[in-house]
């Protein structure tokens, strides 16, 4: 059976191996990290290793990292957690950010999709992610944040596409999750940097303290700890694979293919191509007949093909635009494979 290609790394990594090595053994410690007897003292010993971990290969301090669910959480918890008296959305934020802060203040982009940035105000707290899940445009956060704190705002950050990528942003509030990284699904954190007007909005048991209710995910954790180690080992990855993404778009781009975004910073990792008078939907169907995998934005609408809410943000058309994606182990033939079936598929179309 010929083996497929997945170029849809954005939705989800693959599990490292030392992600699931990890939390095999992290299995073993089962016990309540709450607990005060010989068991509960050794999960909760390795949990606090696994914060410490985390907290050095991203640059952070260990008590600013508080454990979530996920990016989603993490983002959740970081907007109604903190206090402001008014929120401020990038147009092209993720559908977590948006469903988050209904009310807030819609900030726009510019045609590359990079923020426009309204007069901020003392209290305000602006949402604004390091690079955009569907385009890869990265936001000039250090600006932002810097302009932000002038102003008397905060910043929250969705880092979820770019830890172990980039270096973090020095934003107030940094959301991550583990499976863009090579670690499981169902958990992530949260840096809280600025803990000021500051509370949990799921209460519980007094977990992180105080912070996010409910018995961590140990297990889960540990294998976040050991993926970001493995992806911080990797420095030369990122480059390694923006070389291969540059030979696609090189070669899409003389096929009649459209790179959105294509002047503007961008993830070494992220592609949005649009294939002109072919509906995304059949696209993802061609591709996906012939074993590649592809997307066509983000992979939080329960799989559904729609109209992309950041190219519209954009003043861009999304009917026959997908997302391809690729990561640590996308190979120069995969590349070319993939470059052949558009080649392939535009010929039918043009041929119609």
């Amino acid at each position: 059976m010929k083996a497929r290609i997945y170029l849809d790394w954005n939705a989800t990594a693959p599990m490292a191996v030392p992600a699931v090595e990890a939390m095999a053994e992290a299995a073993r410690a089962w016990a309540n990290p709450s607990s005060v007897h010989a068991e509960g003292r050794r999960a909760k010993a390795l949990l606090e290793d696994c914060r410490e971990r985390i907290a050095a290969a991203l640059g952070a301090f260990p008590q600013q990292i508080v454990f979530t669910s996920g990016g989603t959480e993490a983002l959740a918890l970081a907007l109604n957690g903190a206090k402001a008296n008014r929120r401020l959305v990038l147009a092209t934020e993720h559908t977590a950010v948006l469903a988050a802060a209904p009310d807030a203040v819609i900030v726009p982009v510019d045609a590359n999709g990079l923020a426009q940035l309204p007069t901020l105000q003392a209290g305000d707290l602006l949402a604004v992610s390091h690079a955009n899940n569907e385009t890869g445009v990265i936001q000039p956060l250090a600006q932002i944040v810097e302009t932000a704190h002038a102003a008397g705002a905060r910043v929250v950050c969705d880092a979820v596409q770019t830890a172990g990528k980039l270096p973090l942003p020095p934003a107030d509030f940094v959301a991550l999750s583990a499976h863009k990284l090579g670690g499981p699904p169902g958990v992530g954190a949260l840096i809280v940097r600025c803990a000021d007007d500051f509370a949990a909005i799921q209460k519980g048991g007094g977990q992180e303290r105080g912070l996010r209710g409910g018995t961590e995910n140990l297990v889960g954790i540990a294998g976040f700890a050991a993926a970001l180690e493995a992806r911080r080992a990797d420095t030369d990855w990122p480059a390694r694979v923006g070389a291969l993404r540059d030979r696609m778009e090189t070669r899409l781009t003389a096929l009649g293919a459209e790179v959105v975004a294509a002047s503007a910073p961008r993830l070494p990792t992220t592609s949005m191509v649009r294939m002109a008078g072919v509906p995304a939907a059949t696209q993802l169907i061609r591709f996906d007949m012939a074993g590649i995998a592809v997307s066509s934005g983000s992979a939080c609408s329960s799989g559904k093909v729609g109209a992309s809410h950041v190219l519209a943000a954009m003043g861009i058309g999304s009917a026959d635009v997908i997302r391809v994606s690729l990561g640590w182990t996308t190979t120069e033939a995969e590349i070319d494979a993939f470059c052949a079936a558009w080649e392939t598929l535009a010929a039918a179309r043009q041929a119609a």
